[in-house]
């Protein structure tokens, strides 16, 4: 299979150990396109303010790097939620509002968008049905992870041969958040203290939302990787929604991870 040599994805260990030639994917970086100035270059957010052509080459190059064309890398209309859809063959490229896919079918490429949040590619390679979640605080704290889960059991997964790995996403040594946010963890939990350290800022706390969302996906019964790698300073590689409002810029871009069943 022929890629770009422009796209240099991060690929997880334990996905490609797990998946051999049944299962492709990528955690892309910002390199490899050809979006400009604050968007540079692998930009593929349509909600940012990029230009709009930059964005469709740029996600042209993602599919690409899969052996497919556009049509057939599928997206969704992010909103922060625990919402799952289910793709299959009849994809025609609408966006639906939710924040993870899941699918079956050979081909189809399942992306998801993230400068900050978490995102997670789930693989059951021995019956072929794969995953992709968007998680932010919000998701990982409302089951978008549980639920992306559920939904490749309906697919005919099997929970103890489902793999998922965590890709570039804010770490807790850059994230720090009000009283007003711990409160709203320890109302739902508790035990989730744990994933929090105070800051320097009085009642401020620095929160480790990777370690939170690994610790739910091992909970939910499978097999668990975090790459470890911090959006936020990171400037070369990743997009970063929270440097970009440190940093006081107008707009920022959109990193894709990606995952597919090859076609047999």
């Amino acid at each position: 299979m022929m890629h770009d040599p422009a796209l240099t994805p991060i690929e997880s260990p334990m996905l490609q150990e797990a998946g051999g030639s049944a299962i492709r994917h990528g955690y892309f970086t910002r390199r490899g396109g050809v979006s400009a100035g604050l968007y540079a270059s692998l930009n593929v957010g349509l909600g940012s303010n990029d230009v709009r052509e930059h964005v469709l080459e740029n996600r042209r190059r993602v599919a690409a790097w899969f052996g497919q064309p556009l049509e057939r890398l599928a997206t969704v209309n992010q909103v922060h939620s625990p919402d799952v859809v289910t793709v299959d063959e009849s994809y025609a490229g609408e966006r639906p509002s939710a924040d993870a896919l899941v699918t079956k079918t050979p081909g189809i490429v399942l992306g998801v968008l993230a400068a900050d949040c978490g995102p997670i590619l789930f693989a059951d390679p021995k019956n072929r049905v794969v995953g992709a979640a968007h998680a932010g605080w919000k998701g990982a704290l409302y089951g978008v992870a549980e639920n992306t889960i559920e939904a490749m059991l309906a697919l005919g997964a099997e929970r103890a041969g489902i793999v998922a790995c965590l890709g570039p996403s804010i770490a807790g040594k850059s994230y720090e958040v009000g009283p007003e946010f711990v409160a709203r963890f320890l109302s739902e939990n508790p035990d989730y203290a744990r994933f929090f350290t105070p800051s320097a800022k009085a009642g401020h706390a620095m929160f480790d939302l990777p370690a939170l969302t690994t610790d739910r996906l091992i909970k939910a019964g499978i097999r668990a990787e975090n790459l470890a790698l911090d959006t936020y300073p990171d400037q070369e590689r990743f997009f970063s929604y929270r440097r970009t409002t440190h940093l006081a810029e107008a707009d920022y871009g959109r990193q894709i991870s990606a995952i597919a069943i090859t076609e047999e």
